[in-house]
């Protein structure tokens, strides 16, 4: 099969139109619109139904599409590992994780590893769906419990728990529970029950829903708790990481707290020697030391 076709291919499947692709490969219509009419014609089938609207692919086109795509993401992999240097750290890393810890606890110390390395480009991808990073959806992960994909490597780099917070304001006007049984003056904050969150989170969540509470809000990620509890709405169920980058916070009830959250880096085997994942991994390593530091000064 020619390799140029596919090519072709891949990029008109991808945008959909014959005008788009040429202008991606700096090919003309006609130019790209024959290379798919040999590409059919070799295959004996038709990749597109021809659309007013563009082009749709046929249930062989995304057959062929689903190779092609495989094929890329390898073809960025290898071009990855090529272009890792043993000297310089530049070129885009692709990082995702949780858009709570990666708002709230990861983008906030990037400026950091930018001053050291300021050629790196970081591309973080905040969200909930477990990204394939053997395929590579993204080059490494932080991800709230211990991946189980193969051919990755993992490090454990902490735990957290979800534990109750409210602003000094708030427990000034509406007073402070002295256990679960008094919420029943408060409003609870929390992630909703059917979004996507870590299950310690949705456990101890479940828990405080059992108990008398005046009011709920319920908002399906942790940076929209934070933003509604630091506007003084209510006690919020909160990741205890927030504790220095939120110091206006104050802790509730401080015997409620949920189980153990483990916390995981996970990039794949293909990339153990690339620059870039080791002084992204050994960045998250040092702030991570410094944060339990912190945690451990902190009066009790």
């Amino acid at each position: 099969m020619d390799w140029d076709k596919l090519r072709i291919f891949h990029a008109v499947a991808d945008a959909g139109s014959l005008t788009h692709a040429g202008d991606t490969l700096h090919l003309s219509q006609s130019a790209v619109s024959r290379q798919i009419r040999a590409l059919e014609e070799s295959l004996s089938t038709t990749l597109f139904h021809r659309h007013a609207r563009g082009l749709i692919l046929t249930e062989q086109g995304e057959l062929l599409f689903d190779a092609t795509r495989a094929m890329a993401k390898r073809l960025d992999a290898a071009a990855a590992r090529i272009k890792d240097s043993e000297e310089e750290v530049y070129g885009e890393l692709r990082v995702t994780t949780a858009t709570g810890f990666g708002t709230l606890w990861l983008a906030p110390r990037l400026s950091k590893l930018y001053k050291k390395y300021p050629d790196l480009t970081i591309d973080l991808m905040l969200e909930e769906r477990v990204l394939d990073l053997p395929m590579r959806e993204a080059d490494v992960a932080i991800r709230m419990k211990e991946p189980s994909q193969a051919d990755l490597i993992r490090k454990r780099l902490m735990n957290i728990r979800m534990r109750l917070f409210a602003t000094q304001k708030y427990l000034d006007e509406h007073g402070t529970p002295k256990d679960l049984d008094d919420f029943d003056n408060h409003r609870l904050i929390s992630q909703n029950p059917k979004s996507a969150q870590v299950a310690a989170g949705a456990s101890l969540s479940h828990e405080l829903s059992l108990h008398e509470v005046k009011s709920k809000l319920y908002v399906n990620n942790y940076f929209g708790v934070l933003q509604a509890v630091l506007n003084d709405l209510g006690i919020g169920l909160l990741p205890d990481y927030l504790f220095d980058s939120a110091p206006n916070l104050v802790r509730v009830l401080d015997t409620v707290e949920s189980n153990e959250v483990p916390v995981f880096l996970a990039y794949p085997e293909e990339l153990r020697h690339s620059k870039r994942i080791e002084v992204f991994r050994d960045f998250i390593t040092s702030e991570i030391n410094e944060y339990r530091r912190r945690l451990r000064d902190t009066p009790s």
